[in-house]
């Protein structure tokens, strides 16, 4: 017994080491900052950017929303039971789902537009076809593996889907089927969010251990971890390029991880701010990173040189959601107000 002890205690010493070796690495190699080499580029205006439109008709808390590829629906999931598809430019509600749960968490639009899914607490990810021929929108599949609850789900195809969980796991899905085809762990903390890459072949995750993992789903394995938050990972999104990622923490930082440097290269903060951020998204351009926060706020902020551009400030309660649309024209926030507010 103690023969095994002491190994342990020398692997984890020899452990330790490694992770010093890797860091002394990376700071050799780190020869500036994104600041430093952004100095030059000329700074942004103030951001200015208004209510153009405000989609009532939830009862409760919104959790969650995700544009369409359309870039004019979006879909919406609330504790009051529903599943809301709008229509943004005018308004409508084009469908209104009753969902089995309450307990939702997260949703998403499929990159066609024939389906959305959801899941929550019952740790289920429930498909939904839009483009039934009986009126009523109702329950394709009910993916069921994870012994957890489901924090978020990304559509890769109308035939596969991401799922993350409380479990501490992600998983890959045939929707067809019905099956897990892959499982994903490294994890050592609730998975909270995750985001597909532009090659569909790379996905990030943001976890409550404070790390960030990026995969590869061709080989399932974990391909880099990115470490530097002090809390929990809430929201996770990747660069419009797909070579760097976003993220937002209970830390009450924001903060850039660039793929090929292996290291963070920003942070977004203020003194002001001594809240989490609940979700994060960027620009079209990925000029400014968009991020919503418990106090009720979404902070716009310059990506290169990390100042704050702009404070949006129009709900009552807190920001637990925001989206930009796919052409970059408008940016979506909900709210535990119940609402959903499309800015421009």
């Amino acid at each position: 017994m103690n023969d095994i002890n002491e190994r342990i205690l020398l692997a984890k010493r020899e452990a330790e080491q490694l992770k010093e070796r890797i860091k002394s690495t990376r700071e050799k190699l780190a020869d500036t900052t994104l600041r430093r080499a952004a100095e030059k580029v000329p700074a942004l205006p103030k951001v200015s950017m208004k209510v153009r439109r405000t989609l009532k008709g939830h009862l409760a808390k919104i959790y969650a929303m995700h544009w369409a590829e359309d870039e004019r629906h979006l879909v919406s999931a609330s504790q009051d039971g529903k599943l809301i598809v709008w229509d943004a430019f005018s308004t409508n509600k084009i469908h209104a789902i009753p969902l089995r749960s309450s307990w939702v968490m997260t949703c998403a639009y499929a990159p066609s537009g024939n389906y959305v899914a959801c899941g929550g607490l019952d740790n289920l990810c429930s498909i939904y076809n839009l483009r039934t021929k009986e009126g009523a929108v109702k329950v394709a599949r009910e993916l069921s593996a994870h012994t957890g609850y489901l924090s978020c789900c990304r559509f890769i195809s109308d035939r596969q889907i991401l799922t993350s969980s409380g479990d501490m796991s992600c998983m890959l899905w045939d929707i067809d089927a019905g099956v897990k085809i892959m499982e994903f762990n490294d994890h050592t903390g609730d998975v909270m969010s995750l985001s597909l890459g532009p090659s569909k072949n790379i996905f990030v995750s943001g976890a409550c251990d404070a790390t960030a993992k990026v995969w590869d789903i061709r080989s399932g394995r974990c391909v880099q971890t990115f470490a530097g938050h002090e809390s929990d990972i809430n929201a996770v999104q990747f660069f419009p390029n797909g070579y760097a990622f976003g993220t937002g923490s209970d830390d009450a930082s924001c903060r850039l991880f660039d793929l090929r440097a292996d290291c963070e290269v920003n942070q977004y903060t203020h003194d002001n701010i001594l809240c989490g951020i609940t979700s994060v998204g960027f620009s079209h351009s990925g000029r400014l990173l968009f991020a919503g926060y418990d106090d009720f706020n979404c902070n716009v902020w310059d990506v290169l040189k990390g100042t704050r551009v702009a404070t949006l400030s129009s709900h009552d309660n807190r920001v637990s959601c925001l989206g930009v649309s796919s052409d970059g024209m408008a940016l979506a926030t909900g709210s535990w107000d119940s609402l959903l507010k499309i800015w421009g």
